[in-house]
């Protein structure tokens, strides 16, 4: 074949291969927008989750109906810095992701967002989120703002979570700065109340996570993550679950005495403590059946956890309108 032959040839081929590989792409994505690629790289679902913490928090602290825009300037600029913690994430752990099941979609993954887009919109964010709480709340706020992320990039994501099987337990710390932050934004300062509230979110994480471990842990199996279930028999898994489960439900009737919470928070906190040990307890059973026998069991406490966090919370919100001792 001639130079020119060779030539046009490629240019044929050319604009074949690229169709050939969007084709890939878009299969792969199921055809989603680049916009909606950049909010799958902020974990919406994680960022709902911290949202329920951060609002109710700021009701208790006023006891009683805060300044509304003040709830919506929180709840924005913690969204920006989750979201901006979560984008990290996503840059640092793009090679365990493309390993995953459930992650090989990530956007950085599929090649949907490129490296340096994602870099830039990490910082953007992050960024954003401090000057935001900044100049929109305070700046005690700002300062824990900035604090979660760098906990969760830093701490958890670099050091944790690829060197300890109890990266989740110490990485979960910037899960729990939402109430700290959302204390912070109503009052300026801190106190008992949102540090005990920071136990609580902090014991509740393992109980939350490590049934999500269990159900994917061939997954971390194969991308090399020491997370708990991938290094110890699952009756081990199920006996510390039941460890932090106490813990998170001693922590939260310790509120009780501190504020004190009326009967709606100490009713729902009974209540809901006891409905989630339950769960957890089923799962310790089921665990001498091994990880394969466990993980429909294990499911069921992970989204029990989320029903439980948000109703202890709602209470905290509903609380100090129905609490006779205010």
């Amino acid at each position: 074949m001639s130079s020119d032959q060779h030539s046009a040839a490629e240019q044929v081929e050319r604009p074949l291969r690229r169709t050939i590989d969007e084709s890939r792409l878009l299969a792969r994505t199921g055809g989603r927008s680049r916009f909606m690629a950049f909010v799958a790289l902020t974990k919406p679902r994680v960022i709902e989750l911290l949202l329920v913490t951060t609002a109710p928090v700021m009701f208790l602290a006023a006891q009683g109906l805060p300044n509304l825009w003040l709830v919506l300037a929180t709840l924005v600029g913690g969204s920006a810095a989750a979201a901006s913690a979560s984008v990290f994430n996503c840059i640092l752990d793009r090679d365990i992701d493309a390993k995953m099941r459930r992650t090989e979609n990530r956007p950085l993954v599929t090649g949907e967002v490129s490296l340096r887009e994602a870099i830039v919109f990490a910082f953007a964010l992050g960024i954003g989120s401090i000057f935001w709480m900044g100049g929109f709340t305070n700046w005690v706020a700002a300062g824990l703002t900035a604090s979660a992320i760098l906990l969760y990039v830093v701490f958890y994501t670099i050091m944790l979570k690829r060197h300890t099987a109890q990266n989740i337990v110490w990485g979960g710390a910037a899960g729990c700065m939402p109430v700290l932050i959302g204390w912070s934004a109503v009052t300026g300062s801190l106190s008992w109340e949102p540090l005990i509230l920071f136990l609580v979110v902090f014991f509740w994480t393992p109980p939350h996570y490590w049934p999500l471990a269990i159900k994917y842990k061939a997954d971390y199996d194969a991308a090399g993550v020491p997370m708990l279930p991938s290094k110890v028999p699952p009756t081990s898994v199920g006996r510390q679950i039941l460890a932090y489960g106490w813990l998170m439900v001693a922590a939260s009737l310790a509120l009780i005495p501190v504020t004190p919470m009326g009967p709606v928070y100490i009713a729902t906190a009974l209540l809901s403590g006891a409905w989630f040990m339950y769960l957890c307890y089923g799962l310790t059973r089921r665990a001498k059946q091994g990880f394969q026998g466990t993980q429909l069991r294990a499911m069921k406490v992970f989204h029990g956890s989320i029903t439980y966090l948000s109703v202890l919370f709602l209470a905290i919100a509903i609380d100090p309108f129905l609490n006779p001792f205010i």
